[in-house]
């Protein structure tokens, strides 16, 4: 058995199938990626790195380069593989354009995307909403040339900036006008409204669920949210999901 993640959904289906689909059922067009390190990593095998380029495509829409710029990953709740997923989409996504790529972690009351980088989180988003330096000195070059990160930063525990002032409004703005695209890593909704804050401030937001975990009520309510602020929602991926069959003979299927 092997832990996997399916792309469920996209756009307008996905309240669609929050109502009528069981949530292990495997969808027609699902997108699974064999992730059974235990530790996650960025060094992905030829298959994993395929699939994942698969849901970069979807989600990107490359290579025409018209689809959206700016995407938030959030899960529905603690350790739903969030950060893993923006790690790997990010890394896979500066793979395959020319253009500028940064990941930015969010998540300030657990910070965990430097982690994935194996990078030091001591100089990041908490200083650049305190400070007026260019966003570009709070980044750090990844080891692809066109892959930035911008860690939580130092400034975490209770004296947290907040994700919804005129402040981070700005900033994100410049980030977005020195980056061509953003992949941004947000706390759990669940708790916090800080991942709709940030859906309103980007292109749209991609739910992360854990399979076996999550229950498709508080999935459906998070959609619910989502779309009460006008956020848009761009699909959900069912992370950690088990096959009980074969990887080559469910490709089949």
């Amino acid at each position: 058995m092997s832990r996997n993640f399916e792309l469920l959904y996209q756009s307008g289906k996905m309240q669609e199938l929050l109502q009528s689909q069981p949530q292990a059922e495997v969808l027609p067009s699902a997108t699974t990626v064999d992730t059974s390190a235990s530790t996650p990593s960025i060094e992905m095998g030829a298959e994993a790195r395929n699939e994942i380029g698969r849901l970069v495509q979807s989600l990107f829409r490359v290579p025409d380069m018209k689809g959206p710029r700016r995407i938030v990953f959030a899960g529905n709740e603690p350790g739903c593989g969030c950060s893993w997923m923006c790690a790997h989409v990010a890394e896979v996504l500066a793979s395959q354009v020319e253009a500028s790529v940064c990941v930015v972690d969010c998540n300030l009351r657990s910070p965990s995307l430097h982690q994935e980088f194996g990078v030091e989180n001591h100089h990041g988003l908490s200083e650049l909403l305190q400070q007026s330096d260019p966003v570009h000195q709070y980044t750090h070059q990844l080891s692809r040339r066109n892959l930035w990160l911008l860690s939580c930063g130092s400034g975490t525990g209770d004296q947290q900036p907040s994700l919804g002032s005129h402040r981070m409004r700005t900033r994100m703005a410049e980030l977005g006008a020195a980056f061509d695209y953003l992949v941004i890593d947000a706390p759990p909704l669940k708790g916090s409204n800080d991942a709709i804050v940030l859906g309103a401030l980007s292109d749209g937001v991609v739910l992360v669920l854990k399979a076996n975990s999550s229950r498709r009520e508080v999935a459906r309510r998070a959609v619910n949210d989502l779309q009460a602020a006008n956020v848009t929602s761009l699909g959900a991926v069912l992370n950690q999901r088990q096959f009980p069959i074969p990887t080559a003979i469910y490709n089949r299927l």
